[in-house]
């Protein structure tokens, strides 16, 4: 059975943290088992209102027991390493343990690098990821006190752009893939038995790992989980509605 998450961006109507806490309350209540946030600085037209993720989760964080939450996703290219290793093990002590930190390039499309003075170029970002993984993990294992609740680490689940494959080389030596733009469940099948070989290549074939698949309010979970999801989240718009969320988490995780 695949665990169900909400999955929002924290623009415009939802820009809210105090309206993002009762809607995580609402989520628990109902049955879900998630709820994470997009991480974004700003975002292209039509939306403007942009909230800080980090500050969002911990909102959510505070009056929720069992939603596991996180950002989907944090471009290390664009953080402080250290800060990034304060902020998650916060967060972790926090929840109690609910942490999971997605991860990934991040991209230039809504002026969100170039303008501020960060890496455009992707293969750089792509460099600074993997710096920034091993990193960040050295701060978590001892180098920083306190340690993260979780062992041995908070859960990296790296997000992955369809068709390309080398984001999926890189969540194979993690905790899970965020595939981005799937057409289809048959696509999702294809990476869980790449991801498998990887992780049998590596000795690490009966670790858990994380496949998780996004879907629309309304949408039939069963053909990704079929396919080999162990997380289907429900999406939104780029402007969620309120109303549409709340639907959404009303009807619960069927």
């Amino acid at each position: 059975m695949a665990s169900r998450g909400i999955f929002v961006a924290p623009f415009d109507e939802l820009a809210d943290p105090r309206l993002l806490a009762e809607l995580a309350v609402e989520a628990e209540a109902a049955g879900w088992d998630g709820l994470f946030v997009w991480d974004h600085i700003r975002y292209r037209a039509p939306v403007r209102a942009v909230l800080d993720p980090w500050v969002a989760l911990a909102a959510i964080a505070f009056p929720t027991r069992s939603l596991r939450i996180g950002p989907m996703v944090t471009p290390l290219s664009r953080r402080r390493v250290q800060k990034l290793a304060r902020e998650t093990v916060t967060l972790d002590l926090l929840s109690n343990g609910r942490l999971t930190l997605g991860v990934g390039l991040g991209s230039d499309r809504n002026g969100e690098l170039g303008p501020f003075g960060d890496v455009v170029d992707a293969r750089e970002r792509a460099r600074r990821l993997d710096d920034g993984l091993d990193r960040l993990t050295a701060l978590w294992d001892g180098e920083f006190e306190p340690e993260p609740v979780q062992r041995p680490r908070i859960p990296i689940w790296v997000a992955a752009r369809y068709p390309n494959r080398r984001p999926v080389r890189r969540g194979a030596r993690w905790d899970g893939l965020f595939p981005i733009d799937l057409p289809d469940p048959d696509a999702l099948a294809e990476l869980a038995g790449e991801i498998r070989e990887l992780r049998a290549a590596d000795g690490r074939a009966n670790e858990p790992f994380d496949l998780v698949a996004e879907i629309d309010p309304g949408g039939d979970p069963a053909p990704w989980v079929a396919a080999g999801a162990t997380w289907v989240l429900t999406g939104f718009t780029l402007q969620p509605r309120l109303d549409a969320v709340r639907a959404a988490i009303a009807a619960g995780p069927t």
